[in-house]
């Protein structure tokens, strides 16, 4: 399994038509797009995908959609963090029928959760599935950090197989790697990625992969043939669009950068604002920067 849970895998977002329910022709043609750009797998329903925006069948039509375009070609990580552990097991189970390659969660989040209690949640998913987890470390959006010393009782499970560490701590990152041998460490944010798998990351699963894979791939061959200064410069030049992105709503430019792309995705879910005119330019100049369109 360690041999097939590397590399980049876009975290992918969720298309929308204009009555605003999932565009399945449009997320066939994003898996492709991004299968002829070199990535290495697919991590499904996760942030990106605006998991809690969505219905349990939207996230189960979803995953459908992408393991029938990979044609188990492409190992698939499927996000099926929920709240309740109930719903959790649902989308889990769920998974395990569709044939995944793993399943991953964010841990329980809002009520502010024991350790205990979170303990549970993932024993508990993991009890009814006869799957892999990647642990989704994401403490800025979640409240709980899983790399923490009290966390650390949870990589125990050896059912517990990786975690994906959405930190700008990468101090963190390589104490996780660290923990043992046959953890599997996933790079999270896209802007650190080459600091990142410098620190020992196995890969990434990143958000702007979803329209800029090619850049992440290239970073990667640069990186491993020891070639740093251009793979800075590469990260650096992704930076400047990801730094926008961030400011006018990431989710939404994404999906704007893939539709100059030729992919219709819509747009993001309310209370998710659509960009202003501005906002689309400001997207266009940048883009067209790193791709060098005149």
């Amino acid at each position: 399994m360690k041999n097939k849970l590397h590399g980049i895998f876009p975290a992918l977002i969720t298309p929308f038509d204009e009555e605003g329910k999932v565009n399945e022709k449009s997320l066939q043609e994003l898996v492709r797009m991004n299968i002829t750009k070199g990535v290495n797998g697919f991590y499904v329903g996760g942030s990106t995908a605006e998991a809690f925006l969505l219905t349990l069948e939207e996230r189960k039509i979803i995953l459908e959609i992408v393991a029938a375009e990979c044609k188990g070609q492409y190992p698939i990580i499927s996000h099926i963090g929920c709240i309740s552990t109930e719903q959790a097991i649902e989308l889990a189970k769920h998974a395990e029928k569709v044939g995944v390659d793993a399943i991953s969660s964010i841990p329980p989040f809002y009520y502010k959760f024991s350790w205990e209690e979170i303990k549970s949640y993932y024993t508990d998913i993991l009890n009814n599935v006869d799957l892999p987890m990647i642990v989704y470390n994401f403490p800025a959006a979640s409240g709980v950090d899983l790399s923490s010393g009290a966390a650390r009782v949870l990589f125990e499970d050896e059912r517990i197989i990786g975690v994906k560490h959405t930190s700008m701590d990468l101090y963190q990152l390589d104490r996780l790697k660290h923990i043992s041998q046959r953890l599997v460490v996933f790079n999270g944010h896209d802007e650190v990625f080459l600091a990142g798998i410098s620190m020992g990351a196995d890969g990434a699963i990143g958000s702007t992969y979803n329209c800029m894979a090619d850049k992440f791939v290239k970073i990667y061959t640069l990186y491993k043939e020891g070639r740093m200064q251009e793979a800075r410069a590469l990260q650096t030049a992704a930076n400047d669009v990801i730094e926008v992105l961030l400011q006018v709503g990431l989710f939404a430019g994404i999906k704007y950068i893939l539709s100059l792309q030729g992919i219709d995705c819509g747009q993001s879910r309310r209370p998710f604002k659509p960009l202003t005119e501005a906002e689309k330019e400001r997207i266009r100049n940048i883009y067209n920067k790193l791709y060098g369109i005149q």
